[in-house]
């Protein structure tokens, strides 16, 4: 993940591009089919079956599945812009559009001056490193309008603001965008047009069809989901006799038992305290520079998916666009925790869908995988952290405190010769 530059690196970027994804849509249609369950039935079931309940105009309200910001709607309506295809294939499509947005974001930004082509890399490589999960959920759309307002906020933070504020009405995360703006007039003018723009969105919805605010609602009597990091306590605990069950709650697989509602609440504990970290980093935070904005977004991201209750597969996706904004700056220092972040993409197709039945029967390959998966991410957050802080707090106060000069100590009186009545030294007595 070197700089790059030139036009030979962009070409062999856009092979690469079409040729893994021409595999991603031969697995979603099925032409490929990798070992475990069926990723698509979310799409074609599940996303199908909330587009023929919106289409009658209303939200579903008594789905209890449907756990989404009102806006979430426009993205599950949207394959009815492609009425000559069937739902699902229309979805995958306009999946594959939002790829190619996001792609074309990266390289157009990646060939500017003070930038570099690696972001670009990082999402050719992590999203097929997902597998077909990535084109059978809609957060390549949300990750699609956080890139662009990341990439807008350098120069334009009315427009980062806007699209935080959309974004955050579709998947709740790109709120999480605004942790890193510089402080004074950047941030009162992209936080006033996020609020705006999401009072505006979320007006529209509610008066739009009924039942915009009924998500609110529908989760709170989730469990453990299954490949969380507080999961781990209940995969090793079922091999010591532990009496809990693995069920399909609120639309994941999700632990349900003694102790589970503890578990439970000690992520969100956890999650409390990333914000609060997140708090005091922004009080103490004493230089914002051009890829404070891209870092802090990702070092947040990073908090709030590793703390999360709910780590499902797709949100990788996230991470992925976000490590590849920081790359496109030359000067972020989060290369390895974008790294982390890769390898954990992998891990993660290997643990969903291929070896899934692994991780539910919570036998030592599940446990690795979630092992190793979980232990990659907690890591690289602690790194990106650690780097926001080191960039952003550590460096600016030792670069004061080297800049002020040394102050001459008060001369010792019995040093001091007084001058007499013309500037002659006085005499002795």
């Amino acid at each position: 993940m070197k700089g790059h530059s030139g036009t030979r690196l962009p070409i062999q970027a856009v092979g690469i591009w079409l040729a893994t994804r021409a595999l991603l849509l031969l697995c979603v249609f099925k032409i490929l089919v990798l070992p475990g369950p069926d990723v698509t039935s979310d799409v074609s079931v599940i996303y199908q079956g909330w587009y023929d309940v919106l289409r009658t105009g209303t939200y579903p309200l008594d789905d209890v599945t449907w756990q989404y910001p009102p806006a979430a709607a426009l993205a599950i309506l949207s394959p009815g812009l492609l009425p000559f295809l069937d739902y699902a294939s229309a979805f995958f499509l306009l999946a594959l559009l939002s790829d190619a947005v996001v792609f074309g974001l990266l390289l157009y930004a990646g060939r500017r001056p003070g930038k570099c082509l690696s972001g670009a890399w990082v999402w050719v490589a992590g999203v097929p490193l997902l597998g077909p999960t990535a084109y059978a959920r809609y957060d390549l759309m949300v990750t699609a309008v956080a890139v662009a307002a990341l990439l807008a906020g350098v120069r334009h933070p009315r427009v980062f603001g806007a699209l935080v504020g959309f974004g955050a009405l579709l998947k709740v995360w790109p709120a999480l965008l605004l942790a890193g703006t510089r402080r004074g007039r950047v941030t009162r003018r992209s936080w006033t047009a996020a609020a705006l723009t999401g009072a505006a969105v979320l007006a529209a919805c509610v008066l739009a069809m009924p039942g915009a605010l009924a998500f609110l609602t529908f989760q709170r009597d989730r469990g453990t989901e299954v490949e969380s990091l507080g999961s781990l306590v209940f995969h090793v605990a079922r091999n010591f006799g532990w009496e809990g069950q693995v069920l399909l709650n609120y639309g994941s697989v999700e632990f349900l038992g003694p102790y589970v509602p503890l578990v439970s609440k000690a992520a969100l504990a956890l999650t409390v305290a990333a914000f609060g970290w997140l708090l005091v980093w922004r009080v103490r935070a004493r230089a914002f520079g051009t890829t404070t904005l891209a870092d802090a977004a990702f070092a947040a991201v990073l908090l709030f998916t590793t703390t999360s209750r709910v780590i499902s597969p797709q949100y990788m996706i996230w991470l992925v666009g976000l490590a590849a904004v920081c790359l496109v700056f030359r000067g972020s220092g989060m290369r390895r925790p974008a790294r982390m972040v890769l390898v954990a993409t992998g891990v993660t197709m290997l643990e969903f869908p291929i070896w899934f039945t692994h991780v539910v029967h919570s036998d030592l390959w599940g446990l690795v995988l979630l092992g190793v998966r979980n232990g990659l991410l907690v890591a690289a957050t602690i790194a990106a952290c650690r780097e926001l802080w080191r960039q952003t707090v550590t460096e600016p106060r030792l670069r004061e405190h080297a800049a002020v000069p040394a102050q001459p100590s008060e001369p010792h009186r019995a040093d001091v010769t007084p001058a007499g009545p013309a500037g002659s030294p006085a005499t002795a007595r």
